[in-house]
């Protein structure tokens, strides 16, 4: 059927009214036979862009995919249209392969999906140059273009080889589309693919439907279970772990805990990872666990959330996999917990693995720019957007940052403190030892090498354990300090640790709550929810032992009980029940003096009551 418009095409078969930001432009300017370089972010309609030319112009628009297990989806979704699409990839049998080639050549059309080591045969070259002979190409569209840059997170080296396009069918426009390309991968991707006469539409970066939040790793489990029963109970997610092994134990707990959840990963046998990715695609509230492997191209538009049990491995990488969630632009979550470990274990795999000393350069830069997101006071879109070089108007109202502000803090004195301690113990030692010398802590691992006796020994009482992790984690983030690979995730001072040392450089540091209860409500609903906690507690046998020990020490040093402890300390120590000083630690308003003067006794009184309860 010949359409007098691309908007009459649009609402025939696509059932739309109007088209969104560029696409107009685009597919004006594709059906006129102009090269072009689209940018558009996950959800924003790129598929759109390549299939409206492809049915307006004559012949067949053949479309460049590495995406082979979702061909068969794409091509489904196109039959629903009425379109006539078909894919070639090594899925197929011979026979199969030759009955889509004998169509192609007769015309039963209009688009074709093809891997990029199909289109790379010498054979199916020749068979494209017969079929643009005596039927036509409208079009050759390559998808996932940021698969050419060698420092991209999903690089394809037969995506360099597709310069042979434009060599051999010069008169076939062709558009390379991506999600995901900051400044430089957008330069390389002209380069590669000889597209430097092409028009660039480069579309906003922001999903402002997806909400932003980072936490620091705790509990990883318990902090995801959290995370999905108040936010997502029934919903599709994604959770992306970095090993197999994580996807598969994370997988099997989910199931444990009543989730439907499915592991995907590279070392699962093909009918497995292909049925799991398939129920997710086609049935309701499943939630894959997966490694990188999972997710290019996902057409999923009720993805709810995506989270990361593991810190990816750039922003690049980040942006195009939460970019998986919302797809439908209703509200959506992109989750993330991390820690110290997973910088330590991410630096150690980028400076381990086989890669040049240039490319080793380009992917620490480009992790040291996701962990400057992670621990970034500021609006996580603004962040986002910035390092893609695009503007954010102001806060955004959807990240942890902007709905509820982070303190920050003067942590000169202490940055000076854990580096000067990293520099006395030969900088080869993990951050925990670190954290027992700054603690004055006499474990046999202190005492066996005499740290005990540095003079860093023991200065660092004022802080918790929890909150001097949290300096080690910016410190390194920050890149004052850089991970020893030969010293097993030791810690060593870089270039930039030395005007800190001088005291030339102050620090600030986000102040990290002291628990995953305090870190999800404002100071306001703190207030509130501490109101209701009291009727609930008053006769809680619990709560009036604990007022009764406060209220005992309190009279043996002739002082009010809230110099002691407050109320609300006490009430997190009734919710929490820590087991021993470390967890004590972490309660708000416990300091190390309070801890040593008083720890031990409110730990006898949780014991005492549990002996009596249990």
């Amino acid at each position: 059927m010949a359409y007098i418009s691309s908007k009459q095409c649009l609402e025939d078969i696509f059932g739309y009214s109007s088209f969104r930001g560029e696409q107009e432009a685009i597919v004006t300017h594709v059906i006129n036979g102009g090269d072009a370089l689209v940018l558009m972010p996950t959800g924003g309609g790129k598929s759109l862009c390549y299939q409206l030319p492809a049915l307006l112009r004559d012949g067949v628009g053949v479309v460049v995919s590495p995406l082979i297990a979702l061909m068969q989806d794409q091509v489904d979704a196109l039959q629903q249209l009425g379109i006539s699409a078909a894919f070639l990839n090594s899925s197929l049998s011979s026979e199969d392969a030759s009955a889509i080639s004998a169509q192609l050549l007769r015309g039963d059309l209009q688009i074709i999906y093809v891997a990029p080591e199909r289109l790379l045969m010498a054979s199916f070259l020749s068979l494209l140059e017969d079929v643009e002979q005596y039927v036509g190409l409208s079009l050759f569209a390559i998808d996932e273009a940021h698969c050419v840059s060698q420092w991209g997170h999903d690089f394809r080296p037969e995506y360099r080889k597709l310069t042979v396009l434009h060599e051999r069918f010069p008169q076939v426009p062709r558009i390379a589309l991506t999600a995901t390309a900051d400044a430089p991968t957008r330069a390389e991707i002209v380069e590669r693919l000889a597209l430097e006469d092409a028009s660039q539409f480069v579309s906003s970066f922001d999903r402002p439907n997806i909400r932003y939040s980072v936490t620091q790793k705790s509990n990883a489990r318990q902090q995801l279970e959290s995370f999905l029963k108040h936010e997502h109970p029934h919903d599709a997610g994604i959770i992306y772990c970095l090993s197999r092994r994580k996807v598969e134990e994370t997988a099997s707990w989910l199931k444990s805990k009543g989730w439907d959840a499915l592991p995907y990963h590279a070392g699962l046998d093909a009918q497995t990872r292909n049925g799991n990715q398939r129920r997710f695609l086609r049935e309701e509230g499943v939630i894959i666990v997966a490694t990188v492997a999972f997710g290019m191209g996902i057409d999923k538009p009720n993805v709810r959330f995506v989270a990361h049990l593991d810190l990816p491995k750039s922003m690049e990488g980040y942006y195009q996999e939460t970019g998986r969630a919302g797809r439908d632009g209703l509200p959506a979550d992109a989750w993330m917990t991390y820690g110290l470990g997973d910088v330590v274990s991410m630096r150690q795999m980028l400076e381990g693995g086989d890669a040049t000393a240039e490319r080793k350069r380009v992917e620490r830069q480009k992790l040291d720019a996701l962990l400057g997101f992670c621990e970034s006071t500021a609006c996580r879109h603004q962040t986002l957007l910035r390092y893609f070089g695009e503007q954010h108007p102001g806060n955004c109202g959807q990240c942890d940052n902007c709905l509820q502000p982070v303190d920050t803090w003067d942590a000169t004195q202490a940055a000076q403190m854990a580096l000067s301690c990293v520099y006395r113990t030969g900088q080869r030692f993990g951050v925990v030892h670190l954290i027992d010398i700054l603690l004055g802590k006499k474990t046999p691992k202190v005492e066996q090498f005499k740290h005990d006796k540095l003079s860093t020994f023991a200065i660092g009482k004022a802080l918790s354990q929890h909150q001097w992790s949290s300096v080690f984690r910016q410190l390194v983030a920050g890149g004052l300090l850089e991970t020893e690979l030969e010293a097993f995730g030791g810690l060593r001072l870089s270039e930039a640790a030395r005007p800190v040392l001088r005291g030339e450089q102050e620090v600030w540091m986000r102040h990290e709550p002291e628990t995953d209860k305090q870190r999800n409500m404002s100071k306001a609903e703190r207030g509130h929810r501490v109101k209701e906690a009291y009727a609930d507690v008053a006769e809680d046998p619990l709560w009036l032992a604990l007022k009764a020990k406060r209220m005992e020490l309190a009279k043996e040093q002739g002082v009010p009980p809230y110099v002691i402890f407050h109320d609300s300390t006490l009430l997190e120590i009734l919710h929490r029940r820590p087991g021993d000083l470390n967890a004590l630690a972490s309660i708000s308003g416990i300091g190390q003096a309070k801890l040593a003067h008083y720890g031990d006794a409110f730990l006898q009184v949780l014991e005492d009551l549990a002996n009596v309860t249990s």
